[in-house]
């Protein structure tokens, strides 16, 4: 079998202008890089604003293993399936980060005959989105210890600025650092640190932002600190939001590609689901709803991170309510959650399976608390065998819901045709309309609590005094609306990322809660979590080189 890079360089990719054509654009609603990937323009984006929407459908999974779970492979799998059976289909994905590239979870356009492409560009500078972040977050940055540097007219409590600095990679030893030192020249020292870019609130409101207006006054809102009488400082007051708009001007544009079978895709944004909402854009989801019957979107890593964002962020502050979900799980990864260890996963055991299945069990039950139709897609191994395949479809067909064996990875669309169809019937005829998990104007706290106890199966949260109470000082400052963007691991319900299964019964510690005040919502970092990951021992970037040809080798 060969690679995922070396499927991915084979693919017969049509010119972009050709993949454009099939959703009824032209030459002018482009902004070509190359021959293979654009953007949309503003132009276009807004005239399909009003145009009737297609069906809305969602790919999460279960917790992610060292085993695989293929989300992101399932998504393109089934975007082209339900192409290959006649529907109109768009696939809506995030742009990956450097940081996990390099680090360990590897790139994020797929695997397999289920890829996106060209799979080395979108994996690494694509068309330069993420670097227009950053510039846009640490010019904010820049212009903060400058204004302080020049007399501080706005009077910044030094030791309360709460903007930082963002950087594209993972990094540990950036997570807190010292600046300004080395005399008056270099102004004044204080604390700060560095967070990974797609945990960054601008990524957030990029990703959240309507158009171009909308975009400035969210970036406007940005709280950067806090003056010496304990009141909040913006990036308006810095007059930084009309540079910082310029910054991310093109790339608030959504990013057109294809997939190996040559349908289109729109990859836009990428905030990570664990630190950050873990969703694309909205302006990408409405264009590709505007432009096809159906979309197919994802959200980052389980449904207790993913989906719950997705549906409590994402579709609360987007009018959006998905027609059909899909939970994807493997067998290897269930076995996994059953106790199983990675080395013997390849081997039948239908009691772990039975066990580990409880994880699975948990997030489709989350998930139909929001009120919407859901099925399982079974990413398939050749290590699974006929009996486990039968167990996890009775596991299925215990809760209502139908278990569907997805071959996508090693036949493209055509393995995934049996998933098009079942998710075509349930969108089509999905009546109901998304519950959301919390009301607007019930406490900050009590929002923090319904996700942990509803969602991750915990007794309570704990949370220090000092936490609450900046909770409750943010109500009392209006943004008690918001909702609530839990920071926890993505590994397991618990903030133990070593708890798999479904454990239950557990404490969810809050540690710090931070205000995006123009993304719109409060995050709540959870447990060890950080918002600056570090690399493994054996960094994925040790094995990535060229060869002799020139070409990129060792990117997943």
């Amino acid at each position: 079998m060969y690679s995922d890079i070396e499927i991915s360089r084979a693919a017969h990719k049509r010119p972009i202008t050709e993949i454009a054509a099939k959703l009824g654009l032209d030459l002018n609603d482009l902004l070509p890089y190359g021959h293979d990937k654009a953007k949309l323009t503003h132009a276009t984006v807004d005239r399909l604003k009003d145009k009737p929407k297609g069906k809305l459908i969602l790919v999460t999974s279960i917790n992610p293993t060292p085993a695989g779970e293929g989300k992101t492979t399932t998504s393109v799998g089934l975007g082209d399936a339900l192409n290959r059976i006649g529907k109109k289909t768009v696939i809506c994905l995030r742009e990956p980060s450097l940081g996990p590239n390099f680090g360990m979870k590897g790139g994020a356009a797929g695997g397999g005959y289920s890829q996106v492409v060209p799979m080395e560009d979108i994996n690494l500078h694509f068309t330069g989105d993420f670097h227009a972040i950053s510039s846009a977050h640490n010019l904010l940055s820049a212009m903060i210890d400058n204004h302080i540097h020049w007399g501080n007219a706005l009077r910044f409590d030094t030791r309360r600025v709460t903007w930082r600095r963002v950087v594209d990679m993972n990094d540990r030893a950036l997570r807190n650092i010292n600046v300004a030192l080395g005399g008056p020249s270099n102004g004044y020292p204080r604390e700060s640190g560095f967070d990974i870019s797609v945990a960054s609130e601008v990524m957030a409101i990029l990703c959240l932002a309507n158009d171009l207006a909308d975009l400035q006054s969210r970036l406007a809102r940005i709280i950067v600190g806090y003056n010496l009488d304990k009141q909040p400082i913006t990036a308006a007051h810095l007059n930084a939001d009309g540079a910082m708009t310029v910054l991310l001007k093109d790339a608030l544009q959504p990013n057109l590609v294809q997939t190996i079978e040559n349908n289109p895709v729109l990859i836009h944004g990428g905030p990570f689901a664990n630190i950050a909402h873990g969703c694309n854009s909205v302006i990408a989801t409405r264009t590709g709803l505007a432009l096809a019957d159906y979309v197919v979107t994802e959200a980052g890593f389980g449904a207790d991170l993913g989906a719950e964002k997705f549906f409590n962020i994402k579709c609360r502050k987007a009018g959006l309510s998905p027609d059909a979900v899909v939970v994807v799980a493997t067998i290897r990864a269930l076995k996994m959650n059953g106790g199983v260890a990675k080395s013997d996963l390849g081997i039948g055991n239908t009691a772990a399976l039975k066990a580990g299945s409880v994880n699975l069990v948990r997030h489709i039950q989350n998930v139909q608390k929001f009120g919407l139709p859901v099925v399982v897609a079974i990413n398939h191994f050749v290590t699974d065998t006929d009996e486990e395949i039968t167990i996890l479809n009775e596991v299925c067909t215990g809760l209502g819901v139908k278990a569907i064996l997805c071959k996508h990875w090693s036949e493209g669309g055509a393995g995934a045709e049996d998933l098009a169809h079942a998710v075509a019937e349930l969108a089509d005829t999905n009546t109901a309309q998304l519950q959301l998990l919390y009301a607007d104007n019930i406490p900050l706290l009590e929002k923090i609590q319904t996700v942990a106890q509803e969602i991750y199966g915990a007794a309570q949260v704990s949370i220090e005094p000092e936490v609450l109470k900046q909770l409750e000082q943010w109500e009392k400052a209006g943004f008690g609306n918001f909702p609530v963007c839990m920071a926890k691991t993505q590994y397991s319900f618990s903030a133990d990322p070593t708890a798999l299964g479904a454990p239950s019964g557990h404490t969810i510690p809050v540690r710090e809660v931070r205000l995006s005040a123009g993304a719109g919502f409060i995050i709540a970092i959870c447990g060890s979590i950080m918002t600056m990951p570090g690399l493994p021992r054996v960094p994925s970037a040790e094995k990535i080189n060229l060869n002799t040809n020139g070409e990129i080798q060792g990117l997943s």
